[in-house]
């Protein structure tokens, strides 16, 4: 695997859990233990009772498109050989929000409340990106 010339995440204490699962291909999200509520991208307390106690859960990678937008121009070198690219935001089956990109698809052709699924990215030795892939048949 070449490494990655696109900016690469640095995971934190509070999120490290959530890409250690996409390395290994599960798409982890974080999961109030007091209350329940699921929450993306990770934070350190619970948005709706604001605990500290909180754990993971593994999420389906199912869901639809939520919104999307092209992008018509590089907003970083990396991306200058991409454009015009997408990106989405995918409402997955567990009512979490995720901004990503589709796969797999001309971009002529999203649109929203396409079915799609989880495509595991491996970028770098140590980092997998989620990315989405429109669910045929």
């Amino acid at each position: 695997m070449a490494e990655s010339q696109i900016p690469l995440p640095a995971p934190s204490h509070d999120d490290a859990p959530h890409w250690e699962g996409l390395r290994r291909h599960e798409f982890l999200i974080k999961k109030c233990n007091g209350c329940g509520v699921l929450q993306h991208p990770p934070r350190p307390m619970c948005a709706a009772c604001l605990s500290l106690d909180r754990g993971w859960q593994k999420a389906s990678g199912r869901g639809t498109v939520y919104s999307y937008t092209i992008i018509p121009q590089a907003t970083h070198p990396a991306w200058r050989d991409q454009v015009p690219y997408n990106v989405v935001i995918v409402e997955l089956e567990e009512d979490i929000r995720v901004v990503s990109n589709l796969v797999e698809i001309a971009n002529e052709e999203i649109a929203v409340g396409l079915p799609v699924e989880i495509v595991y990215d491996d970028v770098a030795e140590d980092v997998t990106l989620p990315r989405f892939r429109v669910v045929r048949g």
